[in-house]
């Protein structure tokens, strides 16, 4: 890990402090004045929300700190998203097709959004349908987009009988052996994976994006 300058520190500590006008108004500073590398950004931008999950974690974030964190993750994403593309010169190959949605059942998204944002700067395709997915809309959206692996995400504890039960659904459908299947969310650990019988799981979005790094064939 780089060591930070002062400036970083202090865009690290603003936007895990929820401080957004000030954290809002130094990453554009950072990314259009001073030419400061796009991927860096989010790299600090991905610290923050790991500050942020520890804090929900403990007790001292609830919801609405999540949703403001995703909120303020997406308007620097919009700034960095382009400079990045531009920087490489024109769109890069994409390493491969991720389809992502939230089982039925569970309306949380910001896991979702962080682990889209960072699998689609990390060079992936990615399609996300969103929350409160049918097992039938899955099936149907996998189908279409053929992904290698499909994510399903989930923050309740009733999420993981949505999740096993999806999963089931790609048995029966004849699927579920043409992608790897990696679930994320709150409480999820290796007891949730076996229950739900998907392939893995990722306790953030940059174990995510390993996880489909090392499926697609890509060295981390």
């Amino acid at each position: 890990m780089t060591e930070m300058n002062e400036q970083e520190k202090n865009l690290v500590e603003w936007l895990a402090d929820m401080r957004e006008e000030e954290a809002l108004a130094l990453a554009n500073k950072m990314l259009l004045e001073e030419d400061a590398s796009p991927l860096r950004v989010l790299e600090l931008c991905r610290m923050a929300m790991d500050i942020v999950g520890k804090r929900f974690e403990e007790g001292e974030y609830f919801l609405p700190e999540l949703v403001l964190a995703g909120e303020m993750l997406e308007l620097v994403g919009a700034v960095a998203k382009p400079l990045i593309k531009q920087g490489e010169g024109g769109e890069t190959a994409r390493l491969g097709k991720v389809l992502i949605g939230t089982v039925h059942g569970d309306l949380h998204d910001i896991g979702k959004n962080i682990v889209t944002f960072m699998l689609d700067i990390n060079g992936f395709e990615v399609k996300d349908i969103g929350i409160d997915v049918p097992v039938r809309k899955f099936i149907e959206e996998i189908n279409a987009f053929q992904p290698d692996v499909v994510g399903l995400s989930g923050f309740l504890t009733l999420a993981f009988d949505s999740m096993k039960e999806t999963i089931a659904a790609f048995d029966e459908a004849g699927i579920r052996n043409t992608f790897k299947i990696m679930i994320g969310g709150g409480q999820i650990d290796e007891t949730v994976r076996s229950y739900t019988g998907a392939d893995a799981f990722g306790v953030n979005a940059v174990e995510a994006v390993n996880l489909c790094r090392k499926w697609t064939g890509v060295a981390a």
